[in-house]
Formats: C-alpha cells, sequence, structure tokens
C-alpha cells in the first residue's frame, strides 16, 4: 500500500516549490494520447513493483477517452499490471453511473470493459447520492484506500487534469467555493453558478500531493485558455488550473500544436 503523505504545514502550492514543471508540444490528439498512454504503462509497471500497486486518479474529457481507448488496445493493454491498478477519478457530474455524462461511464465503456481490473479495485464517485453525501462518501473512500491518519494526505502516482476554456480543471471553476485556501477537505461537492449544476471534485490540495500529475490539453479553442494558465500573472480565482503545483511531485503537460499555437506570442 502507497505511504500517506503527511499534511505539510504550508499545504498551499508556493512559487517555484514543484520539482519539475515540463511542457511538452506533440503534432495533434493522436500523439498526445500515445504520450500520455507510455507515461501510464511507465509509472504503473514502476509503482507495482515498488509498492505492489498504482493509484491513478482519472478525468472525463475527449482527449483522456482517447488515452483510454489506446490503453484499452495492444501493444498497452498488455503492458499494464492491470490486477494492481487502483483507479480513482479526479471529479465528477452529479449524475448517475449509467448516464452519458458521467465520467466513470466514458471510462467504463472506453477502458473497464476491455481490460480485467478487480471490481474492488474500481473507485467510482457516487454521484447518484446528494451531493454533499456523495463527497463526503469519496473523502472516507480514500482515507480507506490511503489509509490515511489525521492530518494526512492521499499521494497518487499519477493524477490526470484537463484544462477548460476559462481554466477550470477537474471540477474547480472560476470563483468557485471549492478555491477556498482554508478548506482541509479531501473532496467537495459545490454549486456552480455558470454551469447551473452541482459538481463533485478533489480539491488543488489533492491534486498537488501526487506524485506525478499530466494535463492533457488538445484543441485550438484551449490555446488562450492554456497561455494564460501558463503565461498570465497567478490569479486562481479566475484561473483554477494555476492551482496545480505538486509540491513533490513532477507536472507534465502535454499538449497538441493547435493548443500550444498561443504561446510563442510576444507577451506570451
Amino acid at each position: 500500500m502507497s505511504a500517506a503523505t503527511p499534511k505539510h504545514p504550508h499545504p498551499d502550492p508556493l512559487p517555484g516549490r514543484e520539482r519539475e514543471r515540463t511542457v511538452q508540444v506533440l503534432a495533434d490528439l493522436p500523439a498526445v494520447a500515445r504520450a500520455a498512454a507510455e507515461r501510464f504503462v511507465a509509472l504503473a509497471r514502476d509503482a507495482a513493483a515498488a509498492r505492489g500497486r498504482f493509484t491513478v486518479a482519472l478525468s472525463g474529457g475527449s482527449t483522456p477517452r482517447a488515452l483510454f481507448q489506446l490503453l484499452a488496445g495492444e501493444p498497452f493493454r498488455s503492458s499494464v499490471p492491470w490486477d494492481r491498478v487502483e483507479l480513482f477519478w479526479g471529479d465528477e457530474r452529479c449524475v448517475p453511473p449509467s448516464h452519458p455524462d458521467s465520467n466513470y461511464a466514458m471510462v467504463r465503456t472506453a477502458l473497464l470493459s476491455r481490460v480485467r481490473v478487480p471490481a474492488e479495485n474500481v473507485h467510482r464517485i457516487p454521484a447518484e447520492r446528494p451531493p454533499p453525501e456523495a463527497a463526503r462518501a469519496y473523502e472516507e473512500t480514500l482515507r480507506r484506500a490511503f489509509a490515511l491518519r489525521a492530518g494526512e494526505w492521499p499521494r497518487f502516482d499519477l493524477l490526470l487534469l484537463g484544462l477548460g476554456a476559462d481554466g477550470h480543471t477537474a471540477s474547480l471553476f472560476p470563483e468557485s467555493p471549492g478555491l477556498r485556501a482554508d478548506d482541509d477537505r479531501l473532496v467537495i461537492a459545490h454549486y456552480v453558478e455558470q454551469l447551473q449544476s452541482w459538481r463533485i471534485s478533489l480539491t488543488a490540495r489533492v491534486f498537488n500531493h501526487a506524485a506525478f500529475v499530466v494535463f492533457l490539453v488538445c484543441g485550438a479553442d484551449k490555446a488562450a485558455s492554456l497561455r494564460k494558465v501558463l503565461r498570465a500573472s497567478t490569479d486562481p480565482q479566475q484561473l483554477p488550473a494555476q492551482l496545480i503545483r505538486p509540491r513533490l511531485g513532477t507536472l507534465l503537460w502535454l499538449t497538441d500544436r493547435e493548443a500550444a499555437a498561443l504561446l510563442d506570442e510576444p507577451g506570451g
């Protein structure tokens, strides 16, 4: 079982404290998905060999779907020790697990229906329950799965994230209650005004205790957002993705040329 990470006395991300941040620009979505699949396989094999299990929090969206479809086929499928993989979710819409908008449903269709992950290793967010209840239940799931004591945080081997055109990541949206810096919860449920709906998400502090965080960003509609998150002054209330800066881990941005198109502009 992975060792829990003690709560740092100053758990918020600080400038320059992350171990590594890399931006890798690739040709297109298939190339991004392949690079992510190769990283997934390498981390899974290393973690399974070192600690007997590989813990990963998954993301929704079209780019992660392409990744999961690759992982479900050869040569990647036979390269992953699926019996030692433990799957979690970084966020979820408040819908039943069979709903077409469910992140879990997407992963089930693209990946879980084609690989052999033990049922007890699949830790979905119970988003069909009332949102605050679902968030509390998922926090308890994390505490049990990582054997956390009071004041400890889970340390995922890999955490996958996407980026919204408004600068959000997971279900942490601009000006949303989930961005509060004084919140010690692992999981939040909050009402997102701009979507007129509830969302459940791991908190930024959980993301920042991961060993390896990968952002998957593709498409021209993400170019302005990516430039702001990576180049603009820090303003996490407006650009929540800027909160993600692992304190003792690696941060990797995998992006296609369309999404990265504005990064080299003057002033970018």
